[in-house]
């Protein structure tokens, strides 16, 4: 869907059921900074559920990670006004929803310096611009 995407080297998914632990499936880097796309995978669909980043370019030039980086904002990152891996689970039993594929990029990294808000927010722009929404999982932009 995002052939932006394609220059980051560094990358991968992994699927969530709502009985795994997110924290051990989730395959994203723990010193990384970059974008994730979350796709809903119910009734044999396929749909863009959710967009977002974690890494945030300081002024120096430099980027400031999270703790634990892209891995430690899938899972323990604020959604629905609980850490993910606690409300995703819920969400997925509420939309009948039988899994979640994760993608993630990293975006700003040695090869590339793509700050991660840019290309959430270009990510976010082509899904506005094909669909005249977000996201059913992003709330606002």
């Amino acid at each position: 869907m995002f052939d932006e995407l394609n220059k980051y080297k560094i990358n991968d998914h992994f699927f969530f059921s709502g009985d795994d632990q997110l924290e051990h499936v989730c395959s994203a880097p723990k010193n990384g900074a970059g974008v994730y796309t979350v796709f809903s995978l119910a009734g044999g669909r396929i749909k863009l559920v959710y967009i977002g980043s974690s890494g945030k370019l300081k002024n120096d030039g430099s980027i400031k990670i999270r703790n634990d980086g892209l891995y430690d904002q899938i899972v323990n990152g604020k959604q629905f006004d609980e850490r993910r891996k606690n409300s995703w689970p819920i969400r997925m039993r509420a939309e009948n929803i039988e899994a979640l594929d994760v993608y993630w990029y990293e975006t700003f990294n040695k090869q590339t310096k793509d700050i991660p808000a840019f290309v959430e927010s270009l990510l976010i722009q082509i899904h506005f611009e094909q669909f005249g929404r977000l996201p059913q999982w992003n709330i606002e932009y």
